[in-house]
């Protein structure tokens, strides 16, 4: 049964859809709203954090004071539809991810749809990849990931790296991922009732202003159409409460039949996001703790 920690991010998410229920809500207004975010999860103990620009692209890198650089690296893509969502709101739940694996994050503060519709978020976040490779890292020792449309940055990114020509990273994690742009999963009907928060109009909203025109069906956009068999291995987390359970449901079906070395955790009962909560719900913590013990031998440690 779910803790009472959890009821949290419940409540936050009932508490933005009624906000939005009022009535259309302008972008600023919704942006500093998804910020709320950053206030779920606790503070890592011993985290220092320093912004720097890779590949032209302003990320923040959040590593523990004091401990040597291994040369691991997680490159973190935060959600929020494209639209919201930043490095600030998703720091503390990167570096909690970071601190489990025992290695540094770096979180890209990539330009937000409407004004960088598609592919620009995607070039700007192989960018930072390619800056990594440039300054020495090696690509078995980068992990990539992100939560919902970073879900999706997560899975396509290591595509259009092959695309140019780079090697793919380690290992990718995506979490609660959005991958369908239109949005057909049958878990839109199934878990109507019980998903706090994403809901078909919202996706169809967040949709439009990312496609800038493109096709919903495009390989590039929508990963449901596009060829998994190229990808690292992948570990995704999804919510068992969640709208967007069939897109991870669907997609790992895929990447399984591909051949993809590919592994599916479904929490039960969690909510869109919920490792969200790290520090503070148990069901965050515990799976932070699988993502690392997955991820640690993936990258060498």
């Amino acid at each position: 049964m779910m803790t009472t920690q959890a009821n949290a991010l419940t409540d936050l998410y009932k508490n933005w859809t009624a906000k939005m229920a009022t009535g259309a809500m302008e972008l600023p207004e919704m942006r500093t709203m998804f910020e709320e975010w950053g206030t779920l999860a606790t503070e890592p103990t011993g985290f220092s954090y320093t912004t720097l620009s890779l590949g032209g692209v302003p990320c923040v890198e959040a590593a523990e004071t004091g401990t040597p650089d291994n040369g691991r690296v997680l490159l973190c893509f935060h959600g929020g539809g494209f639209v919201c969502g930043s490095a600030e709101s998703h720091r503390k739940m990167f570096a909690h991810i970071a601190k489990a694996v025992g290695c540094k994050a770096i979180i890209v503060d990539y330009a937000r749809t409407p004004d960088n519709p598609h592919p620009g978020i995607v070039k700007q976040c192989t960018a930072v990849y390619g800056a990594l490779l440039d300054q020495g890292y090696e690509p078995q020792h980068i992990a990539m990931i992100g939560d919902s449309a970073g879900g999706n940055l997560a899975t396509s990114v290591p595509l259009n790296a092959l695309h140019e020509g780079l090697a793919v990273p380690a290992a990718c994690v995506p979490l609660s991922p959005w991958y369908d742009m239109e949005p057909t999963g049958e878990t839109f009907v199934t878990n109507a009732d019980v998903d706090a928060f994403v809901s078909p109009d919202a996706v169809r909203l967040m949709a439009g202003m990312y496609l800038g025109g493109a096709d919903p069906c495009d390989p590039g956009v929508n990963l449901l159409h596009a060829d998994p068999s190229e990808l690292p291995p992948m570990l995704i987390q999804v919510g068992g409460h969640e709208t967007l359970l069939d897109d991870s449901r669907r997609f790992y079906e895929r990447a399984k039949a591909a051949g993809v070395d590919v592994t599916l955790q479904i929490i039960p009962e969690m909510q869109h996001v919920f490792q969200l909560m790290a520090g503070k719900a148990p069901e965050a913590d515990d799976a932070i703790g699988k993502i690392a013990q997955w991820l640690r031998p993936r990258l060498g440690l």
